[in-house]
């Protein structure tokens, strides 16, 4: 019977890189960044490292179909290196092919990192891409915008908000995450703005203005795992375990079924409840310490308090207004400036937000670091469009708790 990986998987180190507008780097610069800075705070050599994921989003770099351009930036010593392209989840799920890797005992030491170059694509926004009828059927809507616009008009027929007070809500959800974004010198975005400036900038799709939509961002981040007795053994203390990595993808049931109203993420609840389960957490508005979301929009931020369980049903809206997850609050949430201003390169995203967690553990978050000690730190990320979908959640803390 399954037990799940609760401990079983220690972060060795990780690293970042600065997202933005990273016009003079290639994606293999982008990925040497980030692995140099895992490999210092590791204190290993790549010869130790046994296997690798790569994660990428978009093949708009054209790193090709494999995980070789990975192994050759990284001289990586023959080992197999896997690709891995799930939407928005890329990067967690390239994380969980390591942390899997190491918890069956494959390998020692495994290695997982996400890269993506959007700003190459000459798109303003995501790219478009198709690649045969199933990804126009996700697109159904036509752009990510129209469809989180959609997500936003549901959860307000579904919960009785009023519009005023739902781009209140919004708002002040941006205003938070440019007031984050503007501690972290890495965040791609670090100019703090006001409510009004959101509630007065041009609409892109109804209610959802300028300051509601994450920028594009080129960025990499990067993971290497091991289990607790390796991490100790080469010195490492206050180590930071994985305590759950679960994953839920649409079955169609969304689009082809009569029971879903639009106004929230099925993937997301089901992936939250297998994650808690397999973490031990029973009261994750109590329990948990730090958030990071996918804030692709601020709507979807505010949803998935409630489809995460932090908030209760059609009460997001006031906890975001009452300041529960501003980085003084109760659950701070996008404490590093979230997709919204630190940025958001596809495949990076996911192990950016576990960067984030690991860092706020270990009291290493410099000027942003959470006051009161954190002791689990979740992440989430949604690929793909409300109405078709892939969520991941990862739960990571202290060893022990």
């Amino acid at each position: 019977m399954a037990t799940g990986i609760r401990d079983k998987v220690a972060f060795l180190g990780m690293g970042c890189t600065r997202f933005g507008e990273r016009w003079a780097d290639d994606p293999e610069h982008l990925m040497v960044e980030a692995f140099n800075e895992a490999l210092e705070d590791a204190g290993v050599g790549r010869e130790e490292i046994g296997a690798a994921w790569l994660a990428v989003g978009f093949d708009a770099m054209h790193l090709g179909p494999s995980g070789i351009p990975l192994a050759i930036a990284l001289r990586l010593p023959n080992i197999p290196v896997t690709k891995v392209e799930n939407y928005c989840a890329s990067g967690t799920d390239a994380l969980r092919g390591a942390v899997y890797a190491v918890a069956s005992g494959a390998c020692d030491i495994a290695l997982a990192l996400g890269v993506e170059k959007l700003k190459d694509t000459g798109y303003g926004g995501l790219p478009v891409r198709t690649r045969g009828t199933m990804f126009d059927l996700i697109n159904v809507t036509g752009s990510a915008p129209g469809s989180f616009a959609q997500l936003a008009g549901a959860y307000q027929a579904r919960h009785g908000v009023s519009r005023a007070e739902l781009k209140r809500a919004m708002a002040h959800i941006s205003v938070k995450s440019h007031a984050n974004g503007a501690r972290n010198p890495k965040a791609h975005l670090r100019n703090p703005i006001t409510e009004a400036q959101v509630l007065n900038a041009p609409l892109i799709a109804d209610p959802l203005g300028l300051y509601d939509c994450c920028g594009v961002s080129d960025g990499a981040a990067c993971a290497i795992v091991t289990t607790p007795e390796i991490a100790r053994a080469l010195g490492k203390r206050d180590l930071v375990t994985v305590k759950a990595l679960q994953i839920a993808v649409s079955d169609g049931w969304e689009l082809q079924g009569a029971g879903w109203d639009g106004s929230y993420l099925h993937t997301t609840r089901i992936a939250a409840r297998r994650a808690y389960e397999e973490a031990g957490i029973s009261d994750p508005r109590r329990q948990l310490s730090l958030l990071e979301v996918h804030d692709c929009f601020s709507v979807t931020e505010l949803v998935t308090m409630e489809d995460l369980g932090v908030s209760a049903p059609g009460k997001a809206v006031h906890d975001v207004l009452d300041g529960v997850f501003d980085a003084d609050g109760a659950i701070p949430c996008q404490i590093d400036g979230g997709l919204k201003c630190f940025g958001h390169p596809i495949g990076a995203s996911g192990l950016r937000m576990i960067y984030e967690n690991y860092l706020q553990l270990l009291g290493r978050a410099a000027e942003r670091q959470r006051r009161e000690a954190p002791v689990f730190g979740l992440s989430h990320n949604l690929g793909g469009m409300p109405n078709q979908n892939v969520s991941a959640v990862a739960i990571v803390g202290l060893e022990g708790a």
